[in-house]
């Protein structure tokens, strides 16, 4: 596979050969000039690319990084609220709502996921979910 090479890398190698053409060219014929004017053009907006390219890309590990740090704070702002859900029943195997309350808030090491530790049920019948912030549908103080 080759290398990627920058815009600046090929214009200045271009450069290279155009002055070396221009040394040695035949006086009687000279180079066509439009043809120069046109490349040099198309080299100038690909390093215009090429710089957006690289801005955007900046922007878009910015703006991971806030959402992330914004799902975070949002997770955490949920701890000691009762939240409902969804989850099996153990003995029907259906999906049922349940509440319970935000123990705490943690990010999975694999998937980056933060997640939820959620205690629903009283006394001996407590259970303990970990849960996405997608699963919860509803939140009360």
């Amino acid at each position: 596979m080759s290398e990627v090479t920058s815009a600046s890398t090929l214009q200045m190698d271009f450069m290279t050969l155009l002055v070396e053409q221009l040394k040695n060219q035949n006086p009687l014929e000279p180079m066509n000039s439009d043809d120069m004017t046109a490349q040099l053009a198309q080299f100038s907006e690909l390093q215009q690319l090429e710089l957006a390219n690289n801005n955007l890309e900046g922007l878009s590990t910015s703006f991971s990084d806030v959402l992330q740090a914004t799902t975070r704070n949002y997770a955490n702002s949920l701890i000691g609220k009762t939240v409902t859900f969804f989850a099996d029943n153990p003995e029907t195997g259906l999906l049922e709502e349940r509440k319970g309350v935000v123990d705490s808030t943690f990010n999975d090491v694999e998937s980056g996921e933060t997640l939820l530790g959620v205690s629903s049920g009283e006394g001996e019948d407590v259970q303990e979910f970990t849960l996405g912030l997608g699963a919860v549908i509803l939140v009360e103080n």
